[in-house]
C-alpha cells in the first residue's frame, strides 16, 4: 500500500502531465522557470510537453538590458505566446507581456501615488529619459526638481525617486515627476521642524511677503509663519502695508503649530521683550523614526529663542 507521501506524489504527477497537455494559443500570457541562457536567447521550463524560448530581441525594450547580466537560471519569467517553432519549441516574448501587464501596474501605481526609483538613461528636448516596469518614460524639465531644471544633461545616469503622473497605454506616453516626490519630503521635513516649536516661542523673522489678510514671516531654518492682519497691530489697519514692508525685520511670537502651518504674532510680543541666543534648557534632540537625531541646535539655526 502506498504512503500518504507517495499519493501526494503521484497526485502531483497526474497534476504536471494533465498541465503539459493543455492548450497554449497565440497571444496567452505564461509563466516559466529559467533553465537556460545564453547569448542569444533564453529556455523557460513552462511545465509543458515543450520548453519555451525567448530571443534576445523579445526580452526587453530597455537599451541597457543584459541578457547574462539580468537573467539567470532559477528566474520566474511571464511570456506571450507568439507560435510554435520549427522543433516544436514555444517562441515567447516578454517584451510584450511587459507591455500588457505593465500599463495596467502603471495605472495601479499612479493611483496609488507610488514612489519608484528609476535612472535617467538619457537627455531629450525638455527632459530627460528613462524607464519604468519595461516601459519608456519621460520626465520633464520642469518635473525633475523642486525648480526647473537648465542642464538636463547632468541627471543621465542619476537615480531618481519618482511617481506617476501621466499614463496613456493607447498612445504609449507615460509621464514621471520627480518633483513631487521632493516637494512631499520638503513638506514632511518642514512639518516636523514646526511640531517641535513651541508655543509662545518670541524669535527675529524678517518680512518676505505681503498679502492683504497678512504678512507672511521667514523665521529661519526654511520655515515660514503667517501673521493675520489681526495680529500685526493694537491699532485698526486696512492692510499690512501700513506698518510692514518686505524684507523688515520683526519680532514674533508662536500662537499655533496646526497642520504643518505656523501662526505668528506681532501684537502680542511685549515691548520689553528680548531676542537672545541661547536654548540651553531646551531638550538635547530629538529622533525622527529611524533617522540620525536631530539636535535643537541645528533644528532652530537661525531662530533665537526668548529665554
Amino acid at each position: 500500500m502506498m504512503s500518504d507521501d507517495n499519493n501526494m506524489t503521484m497526485a502531483d504527477f497526474e497534476k504536471e502531465i494533465n498541465g503539459s497537455f493543455r492548450a497554449v494559443n497565440a497571444g496567452d500570457i505564461v509563466t516559466g522557470t529559467v533553465i537556460g541562457v545564453s547569448d542569444t536567447e533564453v529556455t523557460l521550463d513552462l511545465n509543458y510537453f515543450a520548453e519555451g524560448i525567448i530571443k534576445i530581441d523579445e526580452l526587453s525594450n530597455d537599451p541597457r538590458f543584459s541578457i547574462k547580466g539580468d537573467v539567470a537560471v532559477g528566474d520566474e519569467i511571464r511570456a506571450m505566446v507568439l507560435r510554435e517553432d520549427r522543433n516544436g519549441n514555444i517562441l515567447l516574448s516578454k517584451k510584450q507581456a511587459d507591455d500588457v501587464l505593465a500599463w495596467d501596474k502603471l495605472k495601479e501605481m499612479q493611483r496609488e501615488k507610488t514612489v519608484s526609483k528609476v535612472k535617467v538613461a538619457a537627455s531629450t528636448n525638455g527632459g530627460v529619459v528613462t524607464y519604468l516596469e519595461g516601459i519608456r518614460a519621460f520626465i520633464p524639465a520642469s518635473k525633475l526638481a523642486v525648480s526647473y531644471v537648465e542642464d538636463t544633461e547632468s541627471y543621465v545616469g542619476k537615480t531618481l525617486e519618482v511617481t506617476v503622473i501621466t499614463v496613456d497605454a493607447a498612445t504609449q506616453k507615460l509621464v514621471l515627476s520627480a518633483k513631487d516626490v521632493l516637494f512631499e519630503k520638503e513638506k514632511e521635513e518642514r512639518n516636523s521642524k514646526m511640531a517641535l516649536i513651541p508655543v509662545g516661542t518670541v524669535t527675529e523673522g524678517t518680512v518676505e511677503r505681503i498679502e492683504q489678510y497678512g504678512a507672511f514671516i521667514s523665521v529661519g531654518n526654511g520655515l515660514q509663519g503667517l501673521v493675520h492682519i489681526s495680529q500685526i497691530s493694537n491699532k485698526r489697519i486696512r492692510s499690512p502695508k501700513e506698518v510692514l514692508e518686505l524684507g523688515q525685520k520683526v519680532k514674533v511670537k508662536v500662537i499655533d503649530v496646526k497642520d504643518g502651518k505656523l501662526s505668528l504674532s506681532i501684537k502680542e510680543v511685549d515691548e520689553a521683550d528680548e531676542v537672545e541666543d541661547g536654548i540651553d534648557e531646551a531638550p538635547a534632540e530629538y529622533m525622527f523614526g529611524d533617522d540620525e537625531p536631530v539636535t535643537m541646535a541645528g533644528l532652530f539655526a537661525g531662530i533665537k529663542l526668548k529665554k
